[in-house]
Order: C-alpha cells, then structure tokens, then sequence
C-alpha cells in the first residue's frame, strides 16, 4: 500500500501543475543534469520550498557549494524531509523525497562538511523554489 502524504493528488492534477521537467523529477524520480540548475551556485539569503506544495524544506544558511553540480545543504527543516532507501542504478543511496507531499527532492550522503553535520543534501534544482526573507 502506498504511504499518503498530506497533499495528494491524482497524476493528471500533478501534470497540469507542474511543467514537464518539473513533472519528470518531483514525480518520476528524475534527475537534471549537473552543473545546469538555478539553484546550484545560488547562495543568496532566504528559504527553498517544495516546487510541488511550497513546503518549506531548507534554509540558505545551511547551503554550500560542494562541486557536485547540484544544489547542496548540510540540514533539511526538521520533519520537512522523507528518507526512502533507494537501490536503483546498482547502487545503495537514501532518497530524499517532501514529506508533506511525496515529491523527489534528490540524494543525502555522508560526505557533507564535518564541522557541521557530515551530510551532503544533494538536490534537484528543479525540485525547489527560494523564495527571499
């Protein structure tokens, strides 16, 4: 049985939502490419939300600049975030998907600064909206 999210709507409500790419991502699983989105070397002050519910999911005091040609934070909001163990492509990852709608975010790894929290949120731009203070 799939898990219910707060926001749920049918396929074709997400697809008159969201642009195809967005679609592609939050909803397939997709990813961009690297080095392409917005939001990757964007470190101006302000929030990032879900694209698909505008749930607030991370704060630009807790982004860096990592050379993975994602966007990158080291903290999700507390209780914003959904971990999902993930085995595609041969390998074993932990998906980050919103957890009050379901959409696919990205990847968190262990290899984030260790000053701080040792985690590296890696994340679709095309995931995510900033929206200034």
């Amino acid at each position: 049985m799939a898990k219910k999210y707060a926001i749920e709507k049918s396929e074709e409500d997400w697809r008159a939502q969201l642009s195809e790419e967005e679609y592609r991502i939050l909803r397939k699983k997709g990813t961009e490419y690297p080095h392409t989105g917005a939001y990757n070397l964007h470190f101006e002050n302000g929030d990032y939300h879900c694209k698909a519910c505008n749930s607030k999911l991370f704060d630009s005091k807790h982004k860096f600049e990592s050379g993975c040609g994602w966007p990158s934070f080291d903290k999700a909001e507390e209780g914003a975030i959904e971990y999902i163990k993930d085995t595609s492509h041969g390998m074993i990852r932990v998906e980050t998907v919103c957890a009050n709608c379901g959409g696919h975010l990205g990847h968190v790894f262990n290899d984030g600064p260790q000053e701080t929290t040792g985690q590296r949120y890696c994340i679709n731009s095309v995931s995510i909206d900033f929206k200034k203070p």
